[in-house]
């Protein structure tokens, strides 16, 4: 992989779903691709990665919690929101889609999302019925409307047995997509 992504920032929201793993390998690999990546967890993708995991590979501190930050005078979200040259939510559930549909904001995710003025990118992943609940859609509806760009989910396995859409995109697609957004493509 080239160096694709020199001197942008993507900030990787990483929520509560299974796939919440696979933010691993997307955040070494933008890494890789010359971004400076910085992390926001969910209190549900904690149970699912440790920050630890994704501090080491990112180079720079997980943000987890509101009350966490703070370290100066400005708020931490408010900070990482101005430096984001992209918000990448991989995976996206439908909690936190719902949630950014309604410009909720009760934890680091969706408080930066809302004061964040980057480009955002949604990967979905979550059980087949769920994505294709009319609340889901509609939600989907409106944040498309606000021109988030939508990558995936795929038909496959899910982890709760069914066969079905919800699948995380595969992250490599996920990274080639970044890249070709980031580029202007």
């Amino acid at each position: 992989m080239s160096a694709t992504l020199n001197g942008k920032t993507i900030v990787v929201g990483v929520t509560g779903s299974i796939a919440a793993f696979k933010a691993a390998d997307l955040v070494g690999r933008l890494r890789k691709g010359g971004a400076e990546v910085f992390v926001v967890m969910t209190a549900g993708a904690v149970r699912f990665i440790t920050p630890l995991t994704l501090q080491a590979l990112s180079r720079n501190p997980v943000a987890t919690s509101l009350w966490d930050e703070g370290k100066g005078w400005q708020p931490g979200h408010i900070e990482l929101a101005d430096r984001a040259d992209l918000l990448l939510v991989a995976p996206a559930t439908a909690d936190v889609l719902a949630k950014f549909a309604c410009g909720l904001a009760d934890d680091e995710l969706t408080s930066l999302y809302l004061a964040c003025r980057a480009p955002v990118v949604l990967a979905p992943a979550m059980n087949g019925k769920m994505y294709d609940h009319p609340a889901t859609r509609e939600n989907r509806r409106i944040l498309e409307e606000r021109a988030h760009v939508f990558i995936g989910p795929e038909e496959g396995m899910l982890a709760c047995g069914y066969e079905g859409v919800g699948r995380l995109w595969p992250v490599e697609k996920i990274v080639e997509r970044v890249e070709s957004l980031m580029n202007g493509q």
